[in-house]
C-alpha cells in the first residue's frame, strides 16, 4: 500500500514540476545549470554513505 502513495506522490510532483521548468527554463541559463551542477555529486555521495549507514543498522 505504501509504494502507491509514494508512487502517486512522484507523479503529482512530476504534473506540477514539469509545466513549472518548462514556464521558467528560459529564466534559468546556463550559467545557473553550471552553478547547481557542482552540488549534485557531494549531495549524491552523502545520501548513498547515509542510506549504506541505514542498511547496516537494520
Amino acid at each position: 500500500m505504501n509504494i502507491f502513495v509514494i508512487l502517486i506522490c512522484l507523479f503529482a510532483a512530476l504534473a506540477v514540476l514539469i509545466p513549472l521548468l518548462e514556464k521558467y527554463q528560459g529564466k534559468m541559463g546556463l550559467e545557473s545549470a553550471t552553478k547547481y551542477s557542482k552540488y549534485i555529486w557531494p549531495l549524491v555521495m552523502i545520501s548513498l554513505v547515509v542510506q549504506l549507514i541505514y542498511v547496516l543498522m537494520n
